[in-house]
């Protein structure tokens, strides 16, 4: 019986290094922003975000670039702040949230090119097609534990998607020229992650 214990004991020891740097956080809806921004009119931004999400970070502190990022967004969420354009974007000229309620983000690698600075590159699923997108990261941060015991990261993303690319193609043209919605859209995600317990 000892013998089955020690053998036991060798066998946790030698996984212990294995798993040790590695931690899973939970993205935190109170404090994270999906946001994104798209001309309008061609004079000027037009700001949104997404009001429903969850995703986990796998963060690998030996190696970063083995790290994972899986995000679900639910597009019926969506919130310009002007419920007409929001109906709009929602319907089947845009977003179909009856047909396609969410979208997905899943990494595929991570690439460290500089102290602090990441491209996270995955495949981003938006209304029934799949793109390869990537990501300029910020972070993720050294975590800080809040006042209720739970140690928390960030990080902030931004990347340029055309929304053509995603079968998005509702548009009007204007008298003077140019489109009412333009083509290229900002995304800008402030995440901020509890880690696991």
């Amino acid at each position: 019986m000892k013998r089955i214990f020690a053998s036991a004991a060798t066998i946790i020891a030698l996984l212990l290094p294995v798993f040790a740097g590695a931690a899973t956080y939970n993205i935190d809806p109170d404090h994270t922003n999906v946001g994104f921004k798209v001309r309008h009119l061609m004079v000027s931004n037009v700001k949104g975000s997404f009001e429903k999400f969850t995703g986990t970070v796998d963060i690998n502190d030996k190696d970063i670039t083995k790290s994972k990022v899986n995000v679900t967004i639910d597009t019926a969420s969506i919130n310009t702040n002007v419920k007409k354009r929001d109906d709009h974007l929602r319907s089947p000229d845009f977003f179909d949230v009856a047909k396609y309620p969410t979208m997905t983000f899943t990494s595929k690698k991570i690439t460290a090119v500089d102290t602090g600075k990441l491209i996270v590159t995955g495949n981003l699923t938006l209304h029934g097609i799949t793109k390869e997108v990537a990501l300029d990261v910020e972070g993720p941060s050294a975590e800080s534990k809040d006042p209720w015991g739970n140690m928390r990261s960030g990080a902030t993303a931004t990347t340029k998607i055309n929304r053509k690319d995603f079968g998005l193609l509702w548009n009007a043209a204007l008298e003077t020229g140019g489109v009412v919605v333009g083509d290229e859209v900002q995304i800008i995600l402030e995440i901020e992650m509890i880690r696991a317990k």
